[in-house]
């Protein structure tokens, strides 16, 4: 593993700021304390910083020793928010504030572009500019979105951008990179079946809704089973039934909350038509009404070939061929998805380790397993910090090197 030794040597000191990042964790578009933190040690490291972008982002400049003169350009993102569950850990650097917590790592992703910025800022043994992009909002706010909607692509040019995200399960030492889609679209439905109430002993006075629900419910399953094609990725899940006060009652109406996710637009299209018409034409037979709403989140996150292939090479240099895995995609989502649509660039995933990491609560430890995402015994792997900066250092220093012409060699 080819790390780089001045990334190696400030590493506690970086991870020291991670820590801190966890203990103070922020919801979306809230991150006031963390936007600081990041601007505070980009101005100490000599990086001009733009602020508000997204309403908290920051974006940290930095230039080459031309000055930024050959017009080439690169982004890297980091995520900054964390999520509003309660943290059960307990050691030192455990959230300290209720019904918040960085379970996703959101905090080892600043400090991973942080520890890559203090390299960049020192050294700049590359020609073009760095955008060092640190986004509010990932879960569940579109903080890419904002930023974008800010003016972030205009204000700062760049040919490509890319974003990194830790895999719990995936040994420390590995990255995962593949072209295409490697996360899904995140969508929600709401839908509202309208009876008539009646004493639950004299239901032929009513329109009872709750069996309503439960053949739709059943019907949405036929959608992935005998609508889309086998070989199309696709997830309807209800998540959510309610209804009813009393157990001598009818309700009058009932409600179903749920997600779905896809890959492509086209499947997704697909999906929302035919729940639309399954809950109205299901209503309908018997005698009920419904309201149905669908709100399409978070687009499907989509790897651009050569960008990726460029990401893969990177990642061999420092790792090996052996430490490059496939990127199994996942029904999971990411607003990064917004960046890649809006310009070429790659996700690409930095393995998290078993577990062994963590330590200090019950249960904790290697016996504990990998401890997956959004699990409130979730804790970032201190040791990817040098890892991950290193790779976002020679990825800088690699990209800019290539010709000019704005894009990246197949």
């Amino acid at each position: 593993m080819q790390l780089i030794d001045s990334i190696l040597t400030q590493a506690a000191s970086v991870s020291a700021l991670r820590r801190d990042i966890h203990a103070h964790p922020e919801l979306c578009f809230q991150e006031v304390r963390t936007a600081d933190l990041v601007a505070a040690k980009l101005t100490e490291w000599g990086i001009p910083v733009h602020r508000g972008l997204g309403t908290t982002g920051v974006v940290g400049t930095v230039h080459g020793r031309d000055g930024g003169a050959c017009g080439r350009a690169i982004g890297l993102r980091a995520d900054m928010d964390a999520l509003p569950m309660t943290e059960l850990n307990t050691f030192g650097h455990a959230s300290r504030h209720a019904g918040k917590m960085h379970a996703c790592g959101h905090d080892g992703h600043t400090a991973m572009l942080l520890a890559a910025a203090q390299h960049l800022a020192q050294h700049r043994d590359f020609d073009g500019t760095v955008y060092l992009i640190f986004q509010p909002a990932e879960e569940g706010g579109g903080g890419a979105r904002e930023m974008i909607k800010d003016g972030l692509f205009d204000r700062f040019p760049m040919q490509a951008v890319y974003g990194m995200h830790n895999w719990p399960g995936m040994p420390v030492g590995s990255f995962a990179a593949s072209a295409g889609p490697v996360m899904a679209s995140s969508n929600e439905f709401h839908i509202t079946i309208r009876g008539k109430g009646a004493h639950a002993a004299m239901p032929h006075n009513g329109i009872d809704p709750v069996p309503v629900a439960c053949q739709m419910v059943q019907a949405f399953q036929t959608i992935i089973t005998r609508n889309k094609k086998p070989v199309d990725a696709g997830v309807i899940s209800v998540t959510m039934i309610h209804t009813g006060e009393a157990t001598n009652v009818v309700p009058d109406s009932c409600e179903i909350q749920g997600t779905v996710r896809t890959f492509t637009f086209e499947v997704l299209d697909l999906i929302e038509q035919r729940m639309r018409e399954i809950a109205e034409h299901t209503s309908a037979a018997f005698g009920a009404t419904c309201e149905f709403q669908f709100k399409r989140n978070y687009p499907p996150t989509v790897n651009h070939p050569a960008e990726t292939a460029f990401a893969q090479r990177v990642v061999a240099d420092i790792v090996g061929a052996s430490g490059l895995r496939v990127q199994e995609p996942t029904m999971g989502a990411e607003d990064f998805a917004y960046m890649l649509q809006a310009r070429p660039g790659c996700y690409l995933f930095i393995g998290n380790g078993d577990g062994a990491h963590r330590a200090g609560y019950e249960g904790g430890g290697h016996d504990a397993g990998p401890c997956m995402l959004h699990n409130p015994h979730y804790d970032f792997n201190d040791d990817l910090i040098p890892l991950g900066a290193t790779f976002w250092v020679r990825l800088v220093e690699q990209w800019l090197a290539q010709p000019r012409d704005g894009k990246a060699p197949a």
